[in-house]
């Protein structure tokens, strides 16, 4: 048994042996647990995949004469201000402008939301403001535009919801027209399958029971420091499990927090799904500690043995039809099989930038510059999943 003070002392010393999740599993193979055990102090994993529950908070500072911000536009994107004066939540997948009652007649959506406007910032790059005021005696003006940047502003850091799904599905479209989803498009008949995971890379799927990570824990967030603060929205970690104990489906999830102004372009970028909207490419990496044999033992874990769910979106419910489970394995060849057909497959993950951000995790704590953290909390494990039925 190890302990995080005594990794961190290592860590400090430049004594320290790091090895990211890729690594981790090809020792295995090769040496066994016991002996890859006593190899290694730190597993580095890490992922770069859409997170559209993601998105900022700043504080712009006050006008003269002082002004109580109640909406306002960042580069033509709407920004949330109903709480401080000047302070305004920005959401990763909010449009420049967007109907609510939208025909769906596939008539293009704004290619430019929040995710872009957050990813210039961290560029360094100017952004317009238009603010409208509610006229107060200690807040008299009623408008304000400028433009700001990285350097003008004081608070910037992200505070994202829901990242990093243990787990997630595989998006068919068994209907007869083309679907625009959040995994992108899905062509009619069965024509392609999408998936948004990096299969036993995935930093939560190596630690299945969150026995490593809680809140407190502290990780890669878009290429600077950031910090595990809550259970993330929709965290189901009730979901049905393998014997392995990967789930077979969405499970945990995490709420994540990071200074912006610290962050890079790199590893933060806004995307946009066509007629569906922006989201947030995002780098996230988690170092595990290891404490013991049973944390290898878990790492160990392959594409084979992790399995997630086909789900057919062409049917419009909440719970749609499944054709069934299949592993990354499978997946990661490029073609499935759907009862009986041939199916060609895509992910939106980017296996190689997900490397890339354990890489680079692995070396800031090779050059002393990461530490190790305790949690200060573990994350529940009793969260059920609740939805709404209401009136159609």
């Amino acid at each position: 048994m190890r302990t995080i003070e005594q990794i961190n002392e290592k860590i400090l010393d430049g004594k320290a042996n790091v090895c990211t999740i890729e690594e981790l599993k090809t020792q295995v193979k090769k040496l066994g647990i016991k002996k890859t055990y006593e190899k290694y102090d730190v597993i580095c994993t890490g992922t770069f995949e859409p997170m559209e529950s993601s998105g900022a908070i700043l504080n712009l500072g006050h006008t003269d004469p002082p002004m109580k911000i109640r909406e306002c536009w960042l580069d033509g994107v709407p920004a949330y201000a109903g709480f401080g004066a000047v302070d305004l939540y920005l959401g990763a997948t909010a449009h420049t402008s967007y109907n609510p009652i939208h025909d769906h007649d596939n008539s293009p959506l704004p290619e430019k939301g929040g995710s872009h406007v957050i990813e210039n910032l961290i560029a360094g790059k100017s952004v317009t403001v238009k603010a409208i005021g509610q006229v107060t005696d200690c807040y008299p003006r009623a408008s304000f535009e400028s433009s700001i940047s990285i350097d003008t502003i004081n608070q910037f850091y992200l505070y994202n919801p829901r990242n990093l799904y243990q787990n997630f599905i595989v998006g068919v479209n068994g209907g007869d027209r083309q679907l625009y989803t959040y995994l992108g498009p899905l062509l009619p008949r069965l024509g392609n399958a999408v998936y948004s995971s990096i299969g036993a890379m995935s930093p939560l799927l190596n630690d299945p029971n969150l026995e490593v990570v809680g809140i407190g824990s502290k990780i890669f967030l878009g290429g600077a420091q950031g910090m595990i603060v809550w259970e993330g929205t929709q965290h189901f970690p009730l979901q049905k499990r393998l014997p392995n104990d990967t789930p077979i489906g969405p499970a945990s999830t995490l709420a994540l927090v990071g200074d912006a102004k610290k962050m890079s372009q790199e590893w933060v970028r806004g995307c946009y799904f066509k007629n569906y909207g922006p989201s947030l490419m995002l780098g996230v990496g988690i170092p595990f500690p290891v404490l013991n044999e049973k944390i290898i033992e878990r790492c160990a874990v392959q594409d084979e043995d992790i399995v997630a769910p086909v789900v057919d979106f062409s049917i419009p419910r909440r719970v749609r039809p499944s054709f069934g489970l299949v592993n990354y394995a499978q997946l990661k060849h490029g073609k499935i099989k759907i009862e009986g057909q041939t199916v060609r497959v895509a992910s939106v993950a980017s296996m190689y930038l997900s490397n890339k951000v354990a890489q680079t995790l692995k070396q800031w704590i090779l050059d002393r510059n990461f530490t190790i953290s305790e949690p200060v909390a573990p994350l529940p494990l009793d969260r059920t999943f609740v939805s709404q039925d209401g009136v159609i």
